[in-house]
C-alpha cells in the first residue's frame, strides 16, 4: 500500500517524479523544556519567496506520513512545514498511547494553541516563505489543531481540516477567525457525531465565517492515510477516491486564497 501511495503522491501533486528537486531538512525548536523537531520541504527549482503551508500531523506523531504530505505540498510549489506537536521524538503506532499524548496537549487549550503557533512562527520566519501568504492543513488531531489556530485568530489565508474532530468554536473564538476554512470529512466517521457537525457549522455561520465542508459518502476516519488499516482500529480505513478528491479540493482552495491580494 505504501508503494502505491508514493506513486499516487505525484499524481495527486500534479508533478513528475523528479525527487531531486524536492529539498528538505529537519528544524529543531523548543517549547520550554520540550525539544520539537519539525520537517520543512521545498522545491529548489523555484526561485524567490513563495506561499507557506503549515502541516499538523495525526495523533500518531510527526511520522513518515506527515513528511510525505509535506513533500507533496512542496511539489505543488509551496514551502511546507510539518510541525511537531508532541516533541522528544514521540511517534507511536498504538492507539492508546496516541490518545494519551493527544489528550496531554488538547486538554489545555492555551497550551495546544501555543505549541501550534510556535510551528507557525517557525514557518513564517523561513527565508523562502512569503510571510503574507500562509495557510495551514491538518489530519485527524492535526485537523483539530489547525482549527484551534483559526480560533486563536492566527494570521492565515486558509485552514484545511482532513478528517479532523471539528472542535466547536465558542462565540468569542469564532469572532477571532480571520481565515477561510475548508473541511474534508467522511460521512461514516464514527468519531464525529452529527450533533457536533451541526454545532460546528452553526458556530461558523453565526460569526459569518467563510467556510466549506465536503462530505465523502461512506468514508471513515483517516481516509487519506494508506497505512490506516495497519493500526488495527475498525474506524480507520483508507479511501483512495476520497483521498484523491479531497487533495484536489485542497489544491483549488489554496490557489484561491493565495491568489487574493
Amino acid at each position: 500500500m505504501m508503494r502505491k501511495f508514493i506513486l499516487l503522491l505525484f499524481v495527486f501533486a500534479g508533478a513528475s517524479p523528479a525527487f531531486g528537486q524536492i529539498q528538505h531538512e529537519s528544524l529543531q525548536y523548543r517549547d520550554g523544556d520540550t525539544l520539537l523537531r519539525g520537517y520543512i520541504a521545498w522545491d529548489d527549482a523555484i526561485s524567490g519567496k513563495r506561499p507557506g503551508v503549515l502541516l499538523a500531523h495525526e495523533w500518531w506523531g510527526m511520522n513518515d506520513y506527515a513528511r510525505q504530505r509535506a513533500d507533496m505540498l512542496a511539489s505543488l510549489g509551496y514551502v511546507a512545514f510539518a510541525l511537531d506537536m508532541y516533541g522528544d521524538d514521540k511517534v507511536t503506532g498504538h492507539g492508546k498511547q496516541a490518545s494519551e499524548w493527544m489528550k496531554q496537549i488538547s486538554g489545555n487549550i492555551q497550551q495546544w494553541r501555543h505549541r501550534a503557533e510556535l510551528g507557525l512562527q517557525k514557518l513564517r520566519e523561513h527565508k523562502r516563505v512569503d510571510d503574507k501568504k500562509i495557510a495551514a492543513i491538518g489530519y485527524c488531531f492535526g485537523g483539530a489543531t489547525v482549527m484551534q489556530l483559526a480560533y486563536a485568530g492566527a494570521d492565515l489565508r486558509g485552514v484545511v481540516s482532513f478528517h479532523g474532530s471539528l472542535p466547536v468554536a465558542s462565540p468569542a473564538d469564532a469572532k477571532h477567525i480571520e481565515s477561510k476554512i475548508l473541511v474534508e470529512h467522511g460521512s461514516a466517521d464514527p468519531f464525529v457525531p452529527v450533533e457536533r457537525i451541526r454545532a460546528f457549522q452553526q458556530a461558523l455561520d453565526q460569526a459569518d465565517v467563510d467556510w466549506q465542508m465536503d462530505i465523502y459518502g461512506g468514508a471513515r476516519h483517516s481516509f487519506t492515510n494508506p497505512n490506516a488499516k495497519q493500526y488495527g482500529i475498525e474506524a480507520l480505513v483508507y479511501d483512495e477516491s476520497a483521498d484523491r478528491r479531497s487533495w484536489a479540493q485542497m489544491q483549488r482552495f489554496l490557489k484561491e486564497v493565495f491568489a487574493q491580494p
